[in-house]
């Protein structure tokens, strides 16, 4: 029997899933492998019917460039108690590559613990994909999918906000990101909206419903003082990540509820939630001022690769033969700006529980830094006065009081 790869992809799509599947496939076909894809990712593995597939020259070839995934995603995360050997005595397996986010490269830490116990000489090399940014890869250095994501979400914002030019209206556009802003981030800062709102920004004091709805009219207010009539705000959706149920439900939205009795927030638009919750404090303000809502989600997850991404994906499925070759596994693959491949251990990266720790983005950086110093538009104690004619507490929408942030100072 020959010795072979196994593949599989667990989360959410993320463009560049294919290029990766393809090259790792081209390069181990090229050295005799069997590649065998996995579809349902976790789930299937330890099932007793995986369900699988060949993958040949003419597949890999043919997907390597296409958005989504030929091998069918999970999120299931198994316990403990369902690992087992089966799969990869059964089908000889050498190598398992799982492609994923955090989850997936946590449960891949724990697999190839599992293995290690039981004597199963299996090498594991986790590929990090995720179009929220937000492993912990080196300073620099993205997760696949998220350059090609933020390309279509620049592309969407920026219609957005030539939409508020033109009608005069305001948008609140939410944005994919489980618990860190750097999809949010990325687009905003592109698009120069006046005001972009991710966890991050709440480093110093705690995320409320209130502090963000304040935050936007921040914007708002500061706009009408200069004339301006139209705007956009993006929003991360990660900031409901740092949330207790009840001040989620403090919003007054009628939400469907999980088994577990949390709300369950996918089930409604963010965008949705902060628009109606921007419209009653306007009203109650007695501003005259048209909102509406867009969300950016699934609309940026199976898109086709853009050149970076088909490039970076190439360089990491590669990359996972190289480091095979060289004996390494219980890693991810990483590729630096100038390509070079090197591995991060996920026991260098955990926490005390197995999960692999978010990246988050840096806030103190100098590009967070100029992006909220310099281009964006919030009222400050120096537009108290002027403030003062649209509304009577101005220093309630003062941005770095909000925040509990010192004015910036670049010099």
């Amino acid at each position: 029997m020959k010795d072979a790869v196994a593949i599989m992809a667990g989360g959410g799509p993320a463009p560049g899933i294919n290029t990766v599947i393809g090259t790792i496939a081209k390069v181990f076909l090229q050295s005799g492998f069997r590649v065998i894809g996995l579809h349902g990712g976790y789930q299937s593995l330890f099932s007793d019917e995986p369900e699988i597939t060949d993958i040949d020259f003419e597949l890999a070839d043919k997907i390597h460039k296409q958005g989504g995934s030929a091998l069918r995603m999970s999120r299931y995360k198994p316990k403990d108690e369902e690992f087992k050997t089966d799969f990869f005595v059964r089908y000889n397996v050498k190598l398992l590559v799982t492609i994923g986010g955090d989850d997936t490269a946590s449960t891949a830490n724990r697999i190839s613990k599992f293995l290690n116990e039981h004597q199963v000489n299996i090498q594991n090399i986790h590929v990090p994909k995720t179009i929220d940014n937000d492993l912990p890869l080196p300073e620099g250095t993205p997760t696949f999918g998220y350059q090609s994501a933020k390309q279509e979400g620049v592309r969407i914002a920026q219609t957005v906000y030539e939409d508020a030019r033109t009608s005069g209206n305001w948008f609140i556009v939410s944005a994919m990101g489980r618990e860190a802003g750097h999809l949010a981030f990325g687009i905003g800062a592109a698009c120069h909206y006046p005001m972009i709102i991710i966890p991050e920004m709440f480093n110093k004091t705690p995320v409320t419903i209130r502090k963000i709805v304040k935050l936007v009219l921040s914007a708002i207010i500061k706009r009408k003082i200069l004339g301006i009539t139209y705007g956009a705000v993006m929003i991360s959706e990660g900031v409901f990540h740092f949330m207790s149920d009840a001040e989620i439900e403090s919003t007054g939205i009628n939400f469907t509820y999980d088994e577990h009795g949390h709300p369950e927030l996918g089930n409604v638009s963010k965008a949705h939630i902060f628009n109606v919750l921007v419209q009653r404090e306007l009203k109650r303000l007695g501003l005259k001022v048209k909102s509406r809502p867009v969300e950016l989600g699934y609309e940026l997850r199976c898109i086709q690769p853009v050149a970076f991404d088909l490039l970076y994906c190439a360089l990491l499925g590669m990359g996972v033969k190289k480091l095979y070759d060289q004996g390494v596994t219980g890693c991810m693959v990483t590729a630096d700006p100038k390509g070079d491949i090197s591995p991060l251990y996920l026991k260098d990266v955990e926490d005390e529980h197995g999960k692999v720790q978010p990246r988050l983005v840096n806030i103190n950086s100098q590009k967070a830094k100029m992006v909220y110093g310099f281009n964006h538009q919030y009222i400050t104690e120096a537009d108290y006065e002027k403030a003062s004619k649209l509304i009577e507490n101005p220093e309630d929408f003062d941005f770095f009081k909000i925040l509990n942030w010192e004015p910036f100072s670049f010099v």
